[in-house]
């Protein structure tokens, strides 16, 4: 972590971060994989149907789950645990990103008419 932390320059803060526009392209083209990290009561009332549900501080020991050949975007409502655990993910080496308007602004994007024109590639 501490590598990671001091090659961290405000320049690079954006390669960290993903708006959902980016994301959900990425998603199209399989680029990429969704981790929701909330814990499993959140997701068990509210949940996407699509990415793996990885709860932050089961992250460590799940890191086998990761696909080594996509971009893992963390998300969770806000993105304030997204941040932590992109931070802990690249600073293993990891490539990911988090959404920056988080779940609840993915969840605006795939409502409606725009839900139905996105599929989701299996994972």
């Amino acid at each position: 972590m501490e590598d990671f932390i001091k090659q961290l320059q405000p320049n690079k803060m954006p390669e960290l971060m993903l708006k959902t526009e980016e994301f959900l392209e990425l998603m199209k083209n399989s680029g990429a994989v969704f981790v929701d990290i909330r814990a499993k009561f959140e997701t068990d009332i509210w949940a996407m149907s699509f990415g793996l549900k990885i709860p932050l501080h089961k992250l460590p020991d799940n890191l086998e789950l990761l696909p080594k050949d996509k971009l893992i975007v963390c998300g969770c409502p806000k993105s304030d645990r997204s941040i932590i655990a992109v931070a802990y993910l690249n600073s293993i080496g990891i490539k990911s990103a988090y959404l920056k308007d988080g779940m609840l602004d993915l969840t605006r994007h795939l409502i409606g008419g725009r839900a139905k024109s996105f599929q989701i590639p299996n994972v």
